[in-house]
């Protein structure tokens, strides 16, 4: 049975804004369930409410309503904070410190033992690609590098849950390269990886499942091969060789049928494309291409998006 390390329960939360105390829901309803040892993304465009409910998972606001269980336990409890390592969207470290000052302070707030502590800071710079920047103090970093500096803070305690909040902005393309090998390799390693962005190519890249948030309400919960299977509805089949007898019969249960010489296109359902195949195959016909005419991440995102406007 797969542990679940994360469990989310029809989250809410709303804040009272502005002179008029209008009442904002930023989350509404959110339930999902993150399982140990995968790679968990948490998609949404910018507004959705996906910083709010992080917020809420590190205890640093409380929930209107629902319920969180992080290792069995509250999100405030120190069972749970205790085997997590967070980094913030917007991380804000003291100017003055360097990058191995920084790492070594937020080891001893783990309770990392000085002599561990020292190996894992020269480790972990190294792994986040700072070992350039060791004699630097923070206020001259980049947003690039401040965001190394940050992942490096959340691994010094050697955490089982990595929840880190839009890690991927700020960075170069071979910064973000670097990181996403990281976090392929936390996974390697048996470490549970839950992050949220709006780069949708990076979530279809590397997370086993996910849960996509807009206007603060959860629009699916699941595998991402099985949403982004939700993109596959059509099938696009070549063939060549057809006599006119098998295409008249194909052509009945085609959605779409375009000629170019000896070879012929058309584009099926799922659900037809199969049989389509056969019916070329036993008359002679030569299948040169089946392929499943795919959206992408992205193309099903916005669609599911603009849905739920209307």
């Amino acid at each position: 049975m797969t542990d679940r390390i994360m469990v989310v329960e029809d989250l809410k939360k709303t804040f009272k804004v502005g002179f008029a105390r209008k009442v904002v829901e930023a989350v509404r309803g959110v339930s999902f369930v993150v399982n140990q040892g995968e790679i968990f993304g948490f998609l949404g465009p910018n507004g959705a409410g996906k910083t709010t409910t992080m917020k809420m998972l590190m205890d640093l606001i409380r929930p209107s309503g629902g319920r969180i269980e992080l290792f069995g336990s509250p999100p405030g409890s120190i069972e749970a904070r205790k085997r997590i390592g967070y980094l913030p969207e917007q991380p804000y470290f003291y100017d003055y410190l360097k990058p191995g000052e920084l790492v070594d302070f937020f080891g001893q707030l783990y309770g990392v033992p000085r002599a561990v502590r020292r190996k894992r800071v020269d480790e972990l710079l190294t792994l986040v690609g700072l070992d350039h920047a060791r004699d630097r103090t923070l206020r001259k970093f980049s947003k690039g590098m401040l965001q190394r500096a940050g992942l490096a803070q959340a691994l010094i305690g050697d955490p089982e849950l990595v929840i880190l909040d839009e890690p991927l902005s700020g960075l170069d393309p071979i910064g973000r390269k670097e990181l996403k090998d990281i976090i392929v390799a936390l996974k390697q390693r048996g470490k549970t990886v839950f992050f949220s962005s709006h780069i949708l190519a990076d979530i279809e890249l590397l997370c086993d499942h996910l849960a996509i948030v807009h206007k603060g309400l959860l629009k699916y919960f699941g595998a991402t091969s099985e949403f982004v299977l939700q993109g596959q509805k059509e099938v696009e089949i070549i063939a060549s060789n057809v006599s006119a007898s098998v295409k008249a019969t194909v052509v009945a249960r085609a959605l779409a049928v375009e000629d170019f010489g000896e070879k012929m296109k058309l584009l099926a359902t799922r659900a037809d494309a199969a049989a389509i195949v056969e019916l070329l195959v036993k008359g002679g016909a030569q299948v040169d291409v089946v392929a499943p005419r795919s959206e992408s991440l992205e193309e099903i995102f916005v669609r599911t998006a603009q849905e739920e406007g209307a």
